[in-house]
């Protein structure tokens, strides 16, 4: 599946491994909601220690610097703090601040953009006058799952995918790794579901190009 090598960076130890963990209880959570609308300060140390990490490893993977990452955190976390009073409390606490991160992220990145963003093409498949690919993609070989599992791996998934432009990478990020679905995440990038969808499509094109050599039947390891 072409987005299964973005979708192997969520098994970060920091990342989704903490929404299945005992302090997710959510017995527990309704708790500290309450002590947060009365607005004890523990409360919010409480809320900022139990989820600031896997929020910090969500702004990083979209940002990528570690200092803007940390603003965007704390700036989502202001956020949340500031609408307590509207969260009805249908979702669950950690998924409603993971939206907040990925919004003050976004938020970021749109003030960063300075100059023209450089196009994806030269990343893509090519094809020939006869509509037959250039260079025909090959079988990954055997177990590249447990491959992907290797940090080096990982690594090497996201070096690749910080080559794409910044809104494909993005788009990305949000669909393979974050798992958003594409209605919200063509919502919070304000385009359409099917460019969303077009988006997609040729950042998994580009990134599956980009890593066919490693991963190919036969190519380096």
């Amino acid at each position: 599946m072409v987005g299964e090598p973005a979708r192997a960076l969520g098994c970060d130890p920091m990342s989704r491994s903490e929404e299945a963990s005992p302090e997710g209880d959510l017995a527990a959570e309704r708790k500290l909601l309450a002590r947060l609308r009365g607005g004890e300060e523990a409360a919010f140390a409480e809320l900022v220690k139990r989820h600031g990490g896997r929020m910090l490893t969500v702004a990083q993977r979209m940002l990528r610097h570690h200092e803007d990452a940390r603003d965007a955190v704390q700036e989502a976390f202001l956020s949340a703090f500031r609408a307590l009073d509207r969260f009805e409390g249908n979702a669950r606490l950690s998924t409603w601040l993971h939206r907040i991160v990925v919004n003050a992220a976004l938020m970021k990145l749109r003030t960063q953009r300075r100059k023209p963003e450089a196009s994806i093409d030269e990343l893509l498949p090519t094809f020939l006058e006869d509509g037959h690919a250039a260079e025909p993609s090959t079988p990954w070989r055997e177990g590249s799952d447990e491959t992907l599992s290797r940090r080096e791996t990982r690594d090497l998934v996201r070096r690749s995918i910080d080559r794409l432009p910044e809104s494909y990478r993005t788009i990305l990020i949000l669909r393979d790794v974050e798992e958003l679905d594409t209605e919200e995440t063509a919502s919070l990038l304000g385009v359409s579901v099917n460019a969303a969808k077009t988006r997609l499509h040729r950042a998994r094109q580009a990134l599956r190009a980009i890593l066919d050599p490693h991963f190919r039947a036969g190519g380096p390891s």
